[in-house]
């Protein structure tokens, strides 16, 4: 186990001060506070994380990013808002994306149409590739 600091002053030096609802409670020698440790949150993979905001910035939505990767677009809205994040306003070009495995990644790859008159990105998703292209608006 960690060893305690108090949350007060920072300090290392603590001393063991009883149990409350089965958590180990601790005083400061220093400055007297009495305080428990943090208790484990449950928390995302950083690549999750990482994952989300670059899709994001790619210009797909919340919800979107809910459906590929799993995770709440509530999760995402607030990493985006933690870090900071402003996607790139483009009104030009909108992105499509597909989920595709390695053969069909090979397939995808081989035909010169999917690779020519286009922005492409491909990134790795857990055991299978996105590819995430841009495309002009058409204007009629």
């Amino acid at each position: 186990m960690e060893k305690a600091i108090c949350p007060k002053c920072e300090h290392a030096k603590v001393a063991k001060s009883g149990v409350i609802d089965g958590r180990q409670r601790f005083k400061c020698k220093i400055c007297g506070y009495h305080f428990t440790v943090n208790k484990l949150g449950k928390s995302i993979d950083k690549y999750y994380v990482v994952k989300a905001l670059q899709l994001y910035i790619e210009g797909i939505s919340y919800r979107e990013i809910e459906r590929i990767l799993g995770v709440s677009h509530v999760s995402v809205m607030n990493w985006v808002k933690l870090y900071k994040i402003k996607a790139p306003e483009n009104y030009d070009y909108r992105p499509t994306y597909k989920v595709l495995n390695h053969s069909e990644l090979v397939k995808f790859m081989t035909l010169k149409e999917n690779l020519t008159d286009t922005g492409m990105v491909i990134t790795e998703l857990g055991d299978k590739f996105m590819i995430i292209k841009w495309e002009r608006f058409k204007n009629r």
